[in-house]
């Protein structure tokens, strides 16, 4: 989720640790900019998890397939 898009806010009730939120009013972050920012980050995180289980067979036929027959192209690698 790019977090740069603008799209309509809404509304919704969280519970947060008092002391957090005092905290963090107290060094004036925007609490609900910053809550967003990390449901973002767990979103991004969970759909990356997911993918990667996904995709698990995959990887491991293609690193099979590595190890039997080499990199493509090796021989025209420079580094």
């Amino acid at each position: 989720m790019n977090t740069h898009v603008r799209s309509p806010r809404q509304a919704t009730n969280l519970s947060i640790r008092a002391d957090l939120i005092d905290e963090a009013k107290a060094l004036d972050i925007n609490v609900s900019r910053a809550a967003e920012a990390g449901i973002a980050d767990a979103v991004r995180a969970e759909k990356e998890r997911r993918w990667k289980k996904e995709n698990a067979q995959a990887f491991r036929e293609w690193n099979q397939w590595v190890e039997e027959n080499g990199l493509p192209f090796a021989e025209y690698r420079q580094f």
